[in-house]
């Protein structure tokens, strides 16, 4: 009966942080969280519903990714969007979402591969009306990642899809210091999920690979040439040659 007590508590314990941990990446989806902000572990507390041992539990896993660092006497900052962050975020993404793709274009069922073709072109469709519907965005947002996760995750490989969650809020971060997705930039976000469907549909792996490789660098870009990242764009400029240089919204990906 000691041993049955002791594990249903550390398995609460472990629920708890696992919430927690949920309850983080939900308020960077949705903005509650942003880059560069400092907060404290009460602050989280009241913001993730969660008691203070299960933040405190969950900070050394948001630590490891890179999502936040300790200051001292100041708390936790939120990982600071610049162009190192960029051109790594993307970088990982790239080399990940590369072998990802390949295998699904071996892998995919038929049928799958309808419907997801399908479901974006509705999403074209109703992008493409006089008035777009209140809904649009947001499920435009969750077709796009939840393609890249699904692509992932068909690998088969828990510590893959682990680096590649993880990045994905790395690169969520960097979308929310950018511009706000809108119907006109959805269209060619949309239009290049649909090339490279097409590959995957004749099972042509390599120009699947390409068109994806294209995508990623549209959406790099998209983020470099956002306003709210000039300012960073102008002081990376000015760095002498001699020293490294990075050549790297909520907008869709």
């Amino acid at each position: 009966m000691m041993y049955t007590a002791a594990a249903a508590t550390q398995h609460a314990g472990t629920t708890q942080r696992a919430r927690a941990y949920q309850g983080f990446t939900q308020q960077i989806l949705s903005g509650g969280i942003r880059s560069g902000q400092f907060v404290s572990q009460r602050a989280l507390m009241a913001l993730l519903g969660m008691p203070l041992g299960a933040v405190r539990e969950m900070i050394p896993r948001l630590e490891a990714g890179g999502l936040v660092r300790t200051v001292p006497k100041r708390g936790l900052q939120i990982a600071q969007v610049d162009l190192q962050l960029i051109r790594n975020a993307f970088q990982v993404r790239a080399m990940i979402e590369h072998e990802a793709i390949v295998h699904f274009a071996r892998s995919a069922g038929q049928d799958e591969l309808d419907a997801i073709e399908a479901s974006h072109r509705d999403i074209l469709r109703r992008a493409s009306a006089a008035r777009a519907d209140a809904q649009l965005l947001d499920d435009a947002q969750a077709l796009d990642w939840g393609l890249h996760d699904r692509m992932v995750d068909a690998l088969g490989n828990e510590i893959v899809s682990e680096i590649y969650r993880v990045n994905s809020l790395r690169v969520r971060l960097i979308g929310l210091e950018s511009s706000v997705i809108t119907p006109a930039r959805l269209i060619p976000a949309m239009q290049e999920h649909l090339d490279f469907i097409a590959a995957l549909r004749l099972r042509d792996a390599a120009r699947a690979a390409e068109l994806l490789a294209t995508h990623i660098r549209s959406a790099r870009d998209r983020v470099l040439d956002a306003p709210a990242l000039a300012p960073c764009a102008a002081a990376q400029a000015a760095i002498p040659a001699a020293q490294p240089r990075s050549n790297t919204r909520r907008t869709s990906t």
